[in-house]
């Protein structure tokens, strides 16, 4: 890796926020600062100075990169995937199209039983090369930085196994990563009439055998209707919260369900899906730190109802947007494509998707002070445009890559 890199001409900036700011609310989200004909310098991985191009007095550098007509922006942060898995799901993909629901599939032992199923029986070495592969394959995206969740193992052994792998992709990965607890993803179907004694592996066992390796940055339950109720998931985010696990939350993606009202109660980082999100949801989340973190590819592949973004950047909330990266319910981590969802039925301004892309989905994950915006001091997790690419146009062409170059601490990849 070069230890100095030195953008010139770039076109367009953008994502610029001073040293200290790490996240944005509200009508905060439709400025996505930017500076044209502009340079930015890069030492050591992180980002040094930048400004005019025509105040730009430093004649060399290890690499040189003329960004003509280009845009450059900060890199995407993902703050909710499930890039460890065994395989992928096509097989239900074909039952959504003859009709049948998610928690229909659900309960015939698919959805989430199918890739616990598939996860208890790989070895630990095939997840991480799996997991890896999908890694890389995001970061060339445009991900600069992560969070990946367990709970497609569904038993003590599978998720500890799962939180290994994630791991072990921190120990390798050129970006951040950080590792969410998620076993109560699903109820294994040996516990479906005895719900209580999962709850109780979960918070017998699980949890305190996971916190004694350190395995674990976050807790999270998926609290919705078919899943787990209000009244489980204190339940389990009470156990965790004596290990120091910091909650998050799958909430609202299916109902009504509480689980927003619940994230908040609990002083969740977030609170993520949020598709049935009414008045007394957003109000709870109004008068919190929590963020409301929306999912839409998601809702786009199962069809269902999309978040109120509107509703919630009126009321002054913190919003990101995260690709849920999974086998069933999202099997992309394209966030561009996140990108243009966020406003063809999100109804978001291009700046206010870019910011929940970046800046938000870092404070999504505690990276604020160190991801997701153009900073000096902060690593240079970088996107290049193609020439002639406008902040309009990287969610107006949906279908095609605008993206001609990823930088990670300065290294293209």
């Amino acid at each position: 890796m070069p230890k100095s890199v030195l953008l010139r001409h770039i076109a367009s900036l953008a994502g610029i926020l001073p040293k200290g700011t790490t996240r944005l609310v509200g009508t905060q989200m439709s400025h996505f600062t930017t500076i044209t004909d502009a340079y930015l310098l890069i030492e050591n991985g992180l980002i040094k100075a930048f400004g005019p191009d025509a105040e730009c007095s430093i004649e060399r550098a290890d690499q040189i990169l003329d960004c003509t007509h280009k845009m450059v922006i900060p890199a995407y942060c993902d703050s909710h995937t499930h890039i460890v898995f065994a395989g992928w799901r096509e097989g239900e993909f074909v039952d959504r199209i003859k009709g049948l629901s998610y928690v229909e599939i659900d309960k015939r032992g698919g959805g989430i039983l199918n890739s616990a199923k598939k996860l208890q029986s790989t070895s630990e070495d095939d997840l991480f090369e799996q997991a890896y592969g999908r890694l890389q394959d995001v970061i060339k995206l445009g991900t600069g930085a992560i969070e990946v969740k367990s709970g497609y193992g569904l038993t003590t052994d599978s998720e500890l196994k799962m939180l290994r792998v994630i791991r072990r992709l921190k120990e390798v990965s050129p970006i951040p990563v950080k590792s969410n607890f998620l076993g109560a993803h699903a109820f294994p179907m040996e516990f479906k009439q005895n719900r209580s004694g999962y709850i109780d592996l979960i918070t017998n066992e699980m949890i305190p055998k996971l916190a004694g390796e350190g395995l674990a940055d976050y807790i999270d339950v998926f609290c919705d209707t078919g899943f787990f109720s209000v009244e489980e998931t204190e339940a389990i985010l009470s156990s965790g919260a004596k290990y120091g696990l910091k909650p998050k939350i799958h909430a609202n993606e299916l109902d009504y369900s509480g689980g927003i009202q619940t994230g908040v109660k609990y002083g969740a980082i977030s609170v993520d899906h949020l598709q049935c999100t009414g008045p007394e949801e957003i109000n709870s989340l109004a008068g919190s730190n929590t963020i409301a973190t929306i999912l839409p590819s998601t809702a786009f592949f199962l069809g269902l109802p999309y978040a109120p973004a509107r509703a919630m950047i009126d009321h002054n909330l913190c919003v990101a947007l995260a690709s849920d990266y999974n086998p069933g319910s999202s099997p992309s981590g394209n966030m561009s494509f996140i990108l243009s969802l966020a406003c063809v039925k999100l109804k978001m301004l291009p700046a206010e998707a870019l910011n929940a892309l970046t800046i938000n989905g870092a404070a999504a994950m505690e990276l604020g002070e160190s991801n997701g915006s153009i900073t000096v001091s902060k690593p240079a997790n970088l996107i290049i445009s193609k020439p002639n690419i406008t902040l309009e146009g990287m969610p107006y062409f949906y279908a095609d890559s605008w993206i001609e170059a990823v930088l990670i601490n300065g290294d293209v990849k």
